[in-house]
């Protein structure tokens, strides 16, 4: 059962979504596999799989904070509105930090979301 928020770590290598509601979270972990070097062809296509993959694990959920590296959130952020735009739309925003752990990206979503709701004005 997805829950209302969520939030994405991305870098290259890896991807730690975490759903999460008053009391509970789902964490989920989506590895990257990329290829050695001089296969940019195929890389690409891995790289298009693991960020479909994230998406996948997204579905459902009605607003998602996006987080990691400049690249990491640029090249999701790419993927996501040019293949998969009915993900995109619940994207609420993107944020650069730098490898957190599991709590500190809970503690991180759940402030970022908070404030976004009342600068929205939004109750939830």
């Amino acid at each position: 059962m997805p829950f209302y928020h969520a939030v994405v770590f991305v870098d290259h290598h890896c991807a730690r979504i975490v759903q999460f509601g008053s009391e509970h979270t789902h964490e989920q972990k989506v590895n990257a596999h990329l290829h050695l070097r001089g296969q940019d062809e195929r890389n690409e296509r891995s790289k298009h799989e693991f960020l479909g993959k994230v998406c996948d694990g997204l579905i459902g959920v009605e607003e998602v904070l996006v987080v990691g590296g400049h690249t990491g959130i640029s090249d999701f952020k790419h993927y996501a509105q040019k293949h998969r735009p009915a993900i995109a739309l619940h994207i609420a925003g993107y944020a650069p930090v730098d490898h957190p752990s599991d709590n500190e990206l809970v503690a991180l979503a759940r402030h970022w979301f908070a404030h976004y709701h009342q600068m929205a004005g939004i109750s939830v």
